[in-house]
């Protein structure tokens, strides 16, 4: 069963959001090689260029503060890997709890969206603990703030959810009701081109 997703207008940027998005996206790219040694930004820009759907969830990375980049290259599949890079969890990502169920769980002071929410309609998926782990060798992130990550099944069931940050070099998981959420806590963000 094949998925088509059509892309609507509105997951479309105008040319002139393409080329100050590509700007930005470049001058990241070349600015921060630690990140990704050894990849070109040419073969970023041809990938982004042939899946402008990919290039609406970047910008909607963007404009949210998670300043994406390239982070990895999995050869297998010839994808390249974003992913948030702010130093602190982007900032119009906050305030949220975890998934719909625990939004819709509150009875009052509801916050207005939930990570996982945001996430799918951005076209991105909340980093793994892994992923999370990987993006703090680079170099340290999260060191005032904290970041939902994606939590197994068996700890959601129970009504839980997993954030990590950076404290004292190191990074640390925590866990917190679902439901909870907070001005210093939001998400980082992964997508593949």
């Amino acid at each position: 069963m094949t998925h088509n997703h059509k892309v609507s207008d509105k997951n479309q940027l105008s040319l002139e959001q393409r080329e100050v998005l590509f700007k930005t996206l470049n001058a990241r790219f070349e600015k921060n090689m630690h990140r990704h040694k050894g990849l070109e930004w040419a073969e970023v820009q041809a990938k982004l260029d042939a899946n402008p759907e990919k290039l609406w969830s970047l910008n909607e990375m963007e404009i949210t503060g998670g300043e994406p980049d390239v982070v990895g290259y999995d050869e297998k599949k010839d994808e390249y890997i974003f992913s948030d890079c702010s130093a602190e969890s982007p900032k119009g990502r906050r305030s949220v709890c975890y998934d719909r169920e625990a939004l819709e769980s509150r009875k009052k002071h509801k916050p207005e969206n939930s990570a996982i929410d945001m996430a799918n309609a951005m076209g991105i998926e909340l980093l793994t603990e892994e992923q999370y782990r990987a993006l703090q060798k680079l170099e340290n992130f999260d060191i005032k703030t904290s970041s939902w990550v994606q939590t197994p099944s068996d700890i959601r069931k129970l009504g839980g959810a997993l954030f990590c940050d950076c404290r004292y070099d190191h990074v640390f998981v925590y866990h917190n009701g679902a439901d909870s959420y907070y001005a210093a806590r939001g998400f980082r963000g992964s997508l593949r081109v």
